[in-house]
């Protein structure tokens, strides 16, 4: 029977990954012909497994690599894909990132179809549990059906919430739900380099009730935001 080796491959991975700070974020069976986007169009049968983080729970791991202290562009993408390649040959899996564009792997997609999150009235995805604290860094694509665990049945947090605070404590009311305003939100920090997004991580992430204990850490929250408006201005 396969259960016990894919079952002991999961908990494999999933100890490797707890050391770095990362953890399983959702497992989908692919389709034979099925496209991952980018530039590996293509696959047959087999099984996606999502990594990512909720919180700051990489924090301190990717804080003391070389990538964050070396002082080049996109240290936690570079830092990403050493880890990513690394476990990919080290489980005998293929790495794909969702910074590996244009084309872009649908990563929204994949953890939508995986049940882990769902849309919110921003747009951003949310997590049951970590709310809109969470991301992904990379999936590993097994080539070939892997025996998972029936995934637990959840629903989206945002069908219960009906004072929808995520769209009116933006300062600039960069969310509503017609859709993401990105140049509003980049002109207002590059305006204020001071202000509380940059300094503590977007308003309307703290704003959602869901997953408060969660919330990156004021460095780790800052690292995202100066990293996002230095990208807008490339």
């Amino acid at each position: 029977m396969t259960l016990p080796n894919d079952a002991q491959l999961l908990a494999e991975l999933a100890a490797r990954l707890g050391q770095l700070g990362l953890s399983i974020r959702g497992k989908v069976l692919t389709e034979a012909g099925e496209s991952l986007g980018g530039e590996r169009q293509a696959i047959g049968e087999g099984t996606l497994i999502l990594v990512g983080h909720t919180g700051s729970s990489l924090w301190t791991v990717f804080s003391a690599s070389a990538e964050y202290q070396d002082g080049l562009a996109d240290p936690l993408d570079r830092w990403s894909q050493r880890i990513g390649d690394a476990l990919a040959g080290e489980f005998h899996a293929e790495a794909l990132y969702p910074f590996d564009g244009p084309p872009w792997h649908p990563f929204l997609e994949w953890t939508q179809r995986a049940g882990t999150t769902f849309p919110s009235p921003t747009g951003l995805a949310i997590d049951p549990q970590a709310g809109l604290w969470h991301a992904l860094r990379f999936a590993l694509w097994f080539d070939r059906p892997l025996s998972l665990p029936n995934a637990q049945a959840i629903s989206s947090p945002c069908h219960t919430c009906a004072e929808r605070p995520c769209l009116s404590t933006c300062p600039v009311n960069a969310f509503s739900e017609e859709g993401y305003k990105v140049d509003a939100c980049v002109e207002y920090l590059r305006q204020d380099p001071e202000c509380a997004c940059l300094q503590k991580g977007c308003l309307t992430r703290h704003a959602c009730p869901v997953g408060q204990t969660y919330a990156y850490q004021p460095q780790h929250a800052a690292f995202h935001m100066q990293a996002f408006a230095s990208a807008q201005s490339r």
